[in-house]
């Protein structure tokens, strides 16, 4: 483990690793920071602009309501009936109902009214709303009453509740106004009008503000009480921002969060924002979640490069390493094929030229070597030279022939011919068909001879093959297996057959017989036998190895498709084929 932590793979990942991790968070950390910079900057204007706008619905809603309660401040005919005094019961009833029908007009002419309550400071009330009213007996107790009465005759916002003021069976939610009711020509106040309407606008206005889910929105009037919120119940703030008459707007940001504070142009009522750092980071969250994700995929992608970079360096090193130590132990053979940088393809380019030089060096040792070997089994040899035999051979069949003595002469004739083409080895031991079917005649002849009509052959062999290439000595093993095993113990008339067949694109020379034949078992060890090492068998011979021979030649020579191919039957045959590859249209014997 330590050598493989100082190994130059380790190392260099190691380096490129921290260094391009450490160039990465760097980057990261001084872009989150300048990105959370910037975001406060961003929150704080947007704040701001989210006042101003709020501010302005605020404005517009007042405007929208005081010139709602204006219709009846300013209506000439109803400040005259609610200033008339009269005793009888018929024009009262007729005044009542003038003021009803015009505070009803008033009410059905907006669609957000939920009452519209007119009280005299004879304690005269003249009420229209969506339902029955029932009227709360204790209202003159009430803060709101105070307020009401106690103006100058402006507009005065009271805030929203959750139910009506003064109409005991109203309970939805009102956003409640109102102003004090003046006599035009005493200038003396005669009375208060109340309205109530539908608190959306003012909650819409409120909402406008909220800059986050947990954001909290509050109307705040003079005297530091919420008039309306949008978390209930209303809260009591001790710690908001102070506005003066040079502050109309402050923004304070603090640990825990954002405080937006705005005094509304038209009152000394202000709205307040409070929004909690949890919203606030929101999206710094987001941005670090993802900074965070990224961040680990290029580490990865770090860590994956700055392996192909080391192993780009360090693998052409260890192929090196290793074929070094296998020139150590003797083996020149091998070659470093590397594609790497300049400097290491120079090293190995260098390392092979010289262990290429010195496997030539020690190949031309050998050749010296072999060649003193050679010389002194050439001495050996020349001591008795084959043309001897052979020459010997020719002599004793002139010997026999000048006695007449024909049938001993083709013996020694066909003898002398198969001597002389089984000793000559040369130019990969490749012949045509009719040089082997030449060589075959002679092995036949010999052995009609030796089993005296006990055997007759029968060739067809198709003349367009006779020049087709194949390796020396192919046939003659089959066919000297199928006499030695096959017909040479038979106890009737043996017949051997050697012929062509043409099967696809192959060539099958096949030599057949009507011998003993093979048990399944023994066809199955051949078969095995032929393709590869098979089981030792006690009293197989050498037709195993024979035949496992010549199949690899054949291969080695044609191809893996090619070989040997045997059927046999006990009692009635066998059949082996020799498969060739067809020869093409103009291919000729060279």
């Amino acid at each position: 483990m330590r050598n493989s932590f100082h190994s130059i793979n380790h190392r260099l990942f190691l380096l490129f690793l921290f260094c391009m991790s450490g160039i990465l968070l760097i980057v990261s950390v001084l872009y989150y920071s300048r990105t959370t910079e910037q975001y406060h900057e961003k929150i704080s204007d947007l704040s701001q602009k989210n006042v101003a706008q709020t501010v302005g619905l605020f404005s517009l809603l007042y405007e929208g309501y005081d010139s709602l309660s204006k219709s009846i401040t300013n209506n000439f005919e109803m400040i005259r009936l609610l200033n008339e005094k009269t005793d009888e019961p018929a024009v009262a009833y007729i005044n009542e109902q003038s003021i009803t029908n015009i505070i009803g007009a008033i009410f059905y002419s907006r669609d957000d009214l939920v009452g519209i309550h007119v009280i005299t400071n004879r304690g005269k009330i003249y009420n229209y709303g969506n339902s029955m009213n029932v009227l709360d007996p204790s209202y003159p107790e009430e803060d709101w009453y105070h307020q009401l009465r106690n103006s100058s005759g402006k507009l005065v916002w009271l805030g929203v509740y959750s139910h009506s003021l003064i109409d005991l069976a109203e309970d939805s939610p009102v956003f409640a106004f109102g102003r004090q009711i003046y006599d035009l020509n005493e200038h003396k106040p005669i009375g208060i009008v109340l309205y109530e309407v539908n608190p959306g606008p003012v909650l819409g206005a409120l909402d406008n503000l909220k800059l986050g889910e947990h954001s909290e929105v509050y109307l705040v009037n003079q005297q530091g009480q919420v008039v309306s919120s949008l978390t209930e119940p209303a809260p009591m703030l001790d710690d908001l921002p102070k506005l003066d008459a040079a502050r109309n707007l402050v923004v304070e940001q603090e640990g825990s969060g954002i405080t937006v504070a705005s005094r509304l142009p038209f009152s000394d009522w202000s709205v307040v924002s409070v929004t909690p750092r949890q919203d606030l980071n929101v999206e710094l969250l987001e941005t670090k979640r993802y900074l965070l994700i990224v961040i680990s995929i290029l580490i990865i992608v770090s860590a994956v490069v700055a392996s192909i970079v080391s192993r780009t360096i360090a693998n052409p090193l260890k192929k090196l390493i290793r074929e070094m130590r296998q020139v150590e132990i003797g083996n020149f053979r091998g070659m470093v094929n590397v594609s790497s940088y300049q400097e290491i393809n120079i090293l190995v380019a260098s390392f092979n030229r010289m262990v290429s030089r010195i496997e030539e060096l020690i190949e031309r040792v050998k050749i010296s070597s072999v060649s003193e070997k050679n010389a002194e089994l050439q001495a050996l040899q020349s001591q008795v030279n084959p043309h001897f035999l052979y020459n010997t051979l020719d002599m004793i069949y002139w010997m026999l022939d000048e006695k007449e003595n024909d049938r001993l002469g083709e013996l020694v004739l066909s003898l002398s011919s198969m001597f002389r083409y089984s000793s000559e080895w040369k130019d990969g031991a490749k012949v045509t068909l009719r040089e082997e079917l030449e060589q075959i005649n002679h092995y036949l002849t010999i052995i009609l001879i030796r089993l005296e009509g006990r055997l007759r052959v029968e060739k067809t062999i198709d003349e367009r093959w006779l020049d087709i290439r194949l390796p020396k000595m192919t046939v003659q093993p089959i066919i000297e297996n199928a006499v030695k095993y096959g017909l040479e113990s038979l106890k009737r008339q043996g017949v051997l057959k050697l012929y062509t067949q043409e099967v696809g694109d192959v060539l099958k020379i096949v030599v057949e017989d009507n011998g003993n034949g093979m048990t399944a078992e023994r066809l199955a060890w051949l078969k095995q036998s032929i393709n590869g090492p098979g089981p030792k068998e006690s009293g197989t011979g050498s037709s195993g190895i024979g035949l496992q021979n010549l199949h690899r030649r054949l291969q080695h020579m044609f191809g893996e498709r090619y070989g040997l191919e045997i059927e046999s039957i006990p009692d009635q045959g066998t059949r082996v084929a020799v498969v060739l590859p067809l020869p093409m249209e103009g291919d000729v014997a060279t």
